[in-house]
Order: structure tokens, then C-alpha cells, then sequence
């Protein structure tokens, strides 16, 4: 396998029933031994600390000031100024008995004091716990028990969720800091509860009269406690070290090195992926490690494009929710076209499609046509952007290749989960054959896949299929209170992910499955669910399926989210009327999609209790409100199920 390298060799199940695995293998950019970071950084705060100390003057933290409803130019705050302002919160911080290995929670939307926060904890040495934006006052009062937070800083629209957690909260959280302003009204109420809240400006001026110094830090110290949504139960805390971090840099890098995409102090960052997740922290981490300037977003995902026009980022991250609407966009300008710009389009589409596909770089695939036609979709995106990398969730293959060829930009996706520090295994830029892979490891982990014979994945057999176990210093230190839920996925020092890999020829690695998910029909026929959603999610007339089944019925049904362009397209060509919602209601529509779905089925060769037998069409995508996904777009069944157990009786009604 081209891009790995064998490290151990395989190991047989032993007679005391023992797992086989597959040999362990690590990217081929890490043959001479996994890349060290510089000795002058230990921690978090050395990250920075040494970029202020090379990069004073660069551009470091963005934002677009509203100025009678309208949003201006971007305006930057400097790497010494951050500093200043990070060393005066700190001390404020510590002004409020917040010591070394003190909790900190920061709830809101990314934003230039959200960094700075964060940073300030790094320079004392109290770990960062993030209230997760995207979740009700239910999970923000169990994280600032369950971690024990005594400092907040909150976005100004936030402090009401805050507000909701008394009097359960204050046990632990002492101290309220506001991104913005305080109102009279929830300075009372925090104040009647016995606790104390500040304006930002205010809570600068709060460590003015004293001087703290900085606390050793060393590798082994945890950074951030960050916690997981979850598909079921409360979230789990995840303990992150300095280590982790700093080899996580030290793997992305060297990765970018062999590539020749080094980042250097030009790269600008759009911070829009939530602070609170793995992914978007350790991406900023590593900018700043470069000393490169990260803008940060207005918040509102209908002006993103017009933010990232106003940014001109070099480096874009997103969740395939967000290509996908940006996939959708550029379909509906397409359509709306002309015959001769459809058709100019479609040809210089195809033949850079043709040219990518014998292994052309995509940047001299095509480059008249990138100029005549492309270009209009870069400038689209800031017109600077090089590197479009995608996680959270796999990315349909209609979209991913489409966005490979209109963006001029390498797009490819990765893969990592809060344990492993985020970005796990990376695709390479211009390696056509890893579309639709996560790509090889990243240059810091060592991996293995291990047999799950219960699914009939075997990690010996020629195409290796297994549960994906992870090793290095880029692994998390456990669960915060929970040594059991550890034990369970920390085995040998392996870390088990519970999702189902497979190798690659070339030594990527594509995600097929996922370890748990897996329920029997009632002949006693093992369904592997998440499988089948990959590959009925082949489908561009849906973007979006849930299939269900259960050890009582012989058959499986679904939900899906159809694309609204296709389907109100196949409506009026069929003569369909009505909007989208009574198009998802025409039995012809469920008829025309299941009928889509089974061809897939065939094509795919899947077993006839695979078939999905009946569908319900929901105009409305799963959506984080009704808690149906994750902050990171996970589907959670045990709600979806709640959620469609009246449509979900209906369809298996229709059947019998």
C-alpha cells in the first residue's frame, strides 16, 4: 500500500477468544518515526506565546463590525494585541480564585473573545471546557456540574440559557463573564443568587490592581475537557492534553510539508465550524501555530458565502451540510442559465472530470476552461482559497466530485473523532484514487483494523474490513469521571473508534460502517444500518435517509430528506403539482424515489432484506432542533425513532 508503511504484524485470535487484527500500519511521511514538535513548545500557551513572539504584528483575530444593520470590512486585531488582552483576562481570571487546573467554560458562537478566553485559560493552566452552543440549557447545566465550572464567559444572547441552570449550577460557577453587555435585570438575578457578573470591559479592568504569574505547564497537562453530544445519554467529557494538541500540529504538518502545502503566515482561516468541536479548535490551533490570521463569521449561515467573499480565506474546513448547500447553489445557477451556458459548462466539466481522472493536478487539468468558466465559482469563494478539507460526516460522492472540479481547490476529506484529537487520516491533494476515502493516517497515529465477525468484517482477508483502532500521543486521557466508559474503548493502549474501516490499494482508508449500529430482523438476518445509508445515500434525489428496522418486522423502511431541486424538477416533468411538501406527500413521489432506491440496491448487489420496502418523504431535513443530529450532524436514532414511530407504524401497516 503506496502511502503506508507495515510497523507490526498481524495478530491471530488467541484460544481465550481474542480479537484478530490486522497489521499496524502508519503513513509513509513517518518512516524515520513520528515528527517531534519544537522543543521550545510544552503546551497550549507555548503555541502562542512563541507565534506572538515571531508574528507581533501580523493579523491574528477578524471581524466584520455591523454598522447600521450592514456588515463592514473585516478589522484585525494583531498578535501582541491579542496578547495584551489575553494576559489582562487571565489575570482577571485569576482575581476571581480561579487557579491552575481550574475549570472554565465558554459558551457562544465563534468570535475573537472566544479565542482570547480560550488563550487565557492555556496561560494559566485551567482547563477550557466548552458549553456547547448548539444544545439547550439541559446539557449546559450538566457540563458545568459534571466538569465543575466556576468561570463562564458567554455570548450576550447566551447568558439566558445560563440563567435557566439556577440555582443547580451555582454550587460550582461563581463568576459570569459576557462577550458584550450586561443587562440591570440579569446582574440582579446572578447577583440574588449569590454569584457575579461583568461586561467584558469590565471584567478587563477586574485583574488591573493585581499580578499573577504564569504556572509551569508541562505535556501531560489537560488543555480542554470538550465535551460530545452523543447519540444517546448524557455527554461524555473528553480530557485533551497539551500533548495531544501539539503532536496533532506536529503530524498535520509534516503532512502539509510533503505535499508542498506548507502553511506560513500569509494562510487566512474562516472560523465558522463551532469552537466547541475538536475539528474547528485544532484547525485554529495549528494557524496560530504559523502565526496566520483567523476572521471569524457573522453567525448566520445564509450570509457564510458572503463571508467568506468579504475574508478571502486560503483554507476552508466545513461538514458536508454546508458543501452541500453550496453544491445546491451553484446547480440551481447552472439550471438557470442559458442553453449555451449549460452547455459550455457542461463540457468543460466533463472534460476536467476526463483529465483529474487519468491524473492530472487539478490546476493543470483544464486551466483555459479553469479561466473561461471555473473562476466564477473560486471568486465565489474568496478567490484564494487552495485546500477545501471536509469532516464530520462522509460527503456524497455526487458533491465531492462536482466540488472537486468547479472549486480549483484540492477538496478531499478526513477523519477523527474528539478522542484522537481530530484530524486522523487526511486525503492527499491531487491522489485521484482516494475519492471517497478519508485518506491515509496522519503522520502522528498508528492504525489497525480489527475483525468484527458478528458483521462478517475480517481484517486478513483481501479487501481488509475491521473496527479502526488508533494509537499515539495524539489519543485523548479518558473520560472526566467516567474510568468505566475509558476502559471500554481504551484496550493495550488502542483506542477503539466503534466504526468499521476499509483499507484501500493505496493505502487510504474508506469508512463503510459503523460497529454498533447493527440490529437483527426477525428471520434472524444482521443488518448493518449505516452501511446501507452510505450507499442508499448514493442517491443525488435524496440528501438525507434513515433506515429502520427491528427484530419484530422481516423488512426495512426509511425516512428520507429529498434534494427539493431534483424533486420538484422529476414533479414537473411527471405533472405533479402543488409545493414541495405536497410533492413529498404524492404517493407517485414515494413510488419514483423507492424505485431510485432499489436500483441502487441492485447495483450495489445488496441481499433482499437489505431492500428498503417502504418510504416516507419528509420535506423538512433532520435538524438539530427537533434533536434529531448531533452538533456534528450524527444521525440519533433512538430520537429519530420517537420522533417518526407514528410514520414509521404506518409504513410497516402499508406493507402487511
Amino acid at each position: 500500500m503506496k502511502y503506508l508503511i507495515e510497523v507490526e504484524p498481524a495478530k491471530l485470535a488467541t484460544g481465550d477468544g481474542g480479537p484478530t487484527a490486522g497489521p499496524v500500519y502508519r503513513s509513509a511521511f513517518a518512516k524515520d518515526g513520528f515528527p517531534s514538535p519544537p522543543p521550545d513548545v510544552e503546551s497550549c500557551w507555548d503555541i502562542f506565546r512563541t507565534s506572538v513572539e515571531k508574528n507581533p504584528k501580523n493579523r491574528m483575530l477578524g471581524h466584520r463590525p455591523i454598522v447600521d444593520g450592514k456588515a463592514g470590512d473585516y478589522i484585525w486585531l494583531t498578535y501582541k494585541e491579542v496578547y495584551d488582552i489575553v494576559m489582562k483576562v487571565g489575570a482577571s481570571i485569576r482575581s476571581c480564585g480561579v487557579e491552575q487546573g481550574g475549570r472554565c467554560g465558554i459558551y457562544g458562537v465563534n468570535c475573537p473573545q472566544w479565542v482570547i478566553s480560550m488563550e487565557a485559560c492555556n496561560a494559566h493552566g485551567i482547563y477550557c471546557v466548552p458549553l456547547y452552543d448548539t444544545l439547550g440549557a439541559g446539557a449546559v447545566e450538566f457540563i458545568i456540574c459534571h466538569a465543575e465550572v466556576q468561570i463562564a464567559f458567554v455570548d450576550e444572547k447566551k447568558i439566558v440559557e445560563v440563567l435557566k441552570t439556577f440555582p443547580n449550577t451555582t454550587n460550582f460557577l461563581k463568576t459570569i463573564v459576557s462577550f458584550g453587555n450586561v443587562t440591570p435585570e440579569q446582574k440582579e438575578e446572578v447577583e440574588n443568587h449569590g454569584l457575579s457578573i461583568y461586561s467584558w470591559e469590565e471584567f478587563l479592568l477586574l485583574g488591573d490592581i493585581q499580578q499573577f504569574d504564569l504556572p509551569v505547564k508541562k505535556k501531560s497537562d489537560i488543555c480542554t475537557i470538550m465535551y460530545t453530544s452523543g447519540t444517546t445519554g448524557d455527554p461524555k467529557g473528553v480530557m485533551i492534553s497539551n500533548e495531544s494538541i501539539i503532536s496533532y500540529i506536529a503530524g498535520i504538518d509534516l503532512l502539509f510539508d510533503h505535499v508542498n502545502e506548507k502553511l506560513d503566515n500569509n494562510d487566512v482561516y474562516l472560523s465558522y465550524l463551532p469552537l466547541a468541536h475538536i475539528f474547528d479548535r485544532a484547525i485554529e490551533e495549528l494557524f496560530i501555530s504559523h502565526g496566520a490570521s483567523i476572521g471569524f463569521w457573522r453567525g448566520d449561515v445564509k450570509l457564510l458565502v458572503e463571508d467568506i467573499g468579504a475574508l478571502k480565506p486560503t483554507f476552508f474546513t466545513a461538514v458536508p451540510r454546508v458543501l452541500d448547500r453550496i453544491y445546491s447553489g451553484l446547480q440551481n445557477k447552472i439550471s438557470s442559465g442559458g442553453f449555451l451556458k449549460k452547455f459550455v459548462f457542461k463540457v468543460a466539466y466533463q472534460y476536467k472530470l476526463w483529465k483529474m481522472s487519468r491524473g492530472y493536478k487539478h490546476e493543470v487539468a483544464a486551466p483555459f476552461f479553469d479561466k473561461l468558466v471555473f473562476n466564477k465559482v473560486k471568486q465565489g469563494l474568496g478567490g484564494n482559497v487552495h485546500i477545501i478539507l471536509s469532516g464530520g460526516a462522509p460527503l456524497a460522492p455526487h458533491v465531492e466530485t462536482f466540488l472537486r472540479v468547479v472549486t480549483c481547490a484540492h477538496l478531499g476529506q478526513g477523519y477523527g473523532l474528539t478522542e484522537t484529537c481530530a484530524g486522523t487520516f487526511v486525503c492527499l491533494p491531487n491522489v485521484s484514487s482516494m475519492f471517497g476515502t478519508v485518506g491515509p493516517p496522519a503522520p502522528s497515529v498508528d492504525v489497525r483494523l480489527e475483525s468484527v465477525p458478528e458483521m462478517e468484517y475480517d481484517a486478513l482477508s483481501s479487501t481488509p474490513r475491521g473496527e479502526i483502532c488508533i494509537r499515539g500521543k495524539t489519543l485523548f486521557s479518558g473520560y472526566h469521571k467516567r474510568e468505566d466508559l475509558t476502559n471500554e474503548v481504551m484496550v493495550d493502549g488502542w483506542f477503539h473508534t466503534g466504526d468499521i474501516g476499509e483499507w484501500q490499494p493505496d493505502g487510504s482508508l474508506k469508512i463503510i460502517d459503523r460497529k454498533k449500529n447493527i440490529f437483527k430482523l426477525s428471520q434472524g438476518e444482521y443488518v448493518a444500518v449505516e452501511n446501507l445509508e452510505n450507499i442508499y445515500g448514493l442517491l443525488p434525489d435524496i440528501d438525507m435517509i434513515w433506515v429502520y428496522g427491528n427484530s419484530f418486522e422481516s423488512s426495512l423502511v426509511a425516512v428520507a430528506n429529498p434534494n427539493q431541486q431534483a424533486l420538484e424538477h422529476w414533479a414537473k416533468e411527471n405533472g405533479i403539482t402543488g409545493d414541495f411538501a405536497a410533492v413529498c406527500e404524492s404517493p407517485k413521489a414515494k413510488e419514483h424515489i423507492l424505485g431510485e432506491l432499489t436500483k441502487i440496491a441492485k447495483a450495489n448487489k445488496l441481499k433482499g432484506f437489505e431492500f428498503i420496502k417502504a418510504l416516507h418523504l419528509d420535506p423538512v431535513p433532520f435538524d438539530m432542533e427537533r434533536d434529531l443530529l448531533t452538533p456534528t450532524y450524527k444521525k440519533k436514532r433512538p430520537q429519530l425513532l420517537k420522533y417518526y414511530q407514528s410514520v414509521i407504524d404506518v409504513l410497516y401497516k402499508s406493507i402487511k
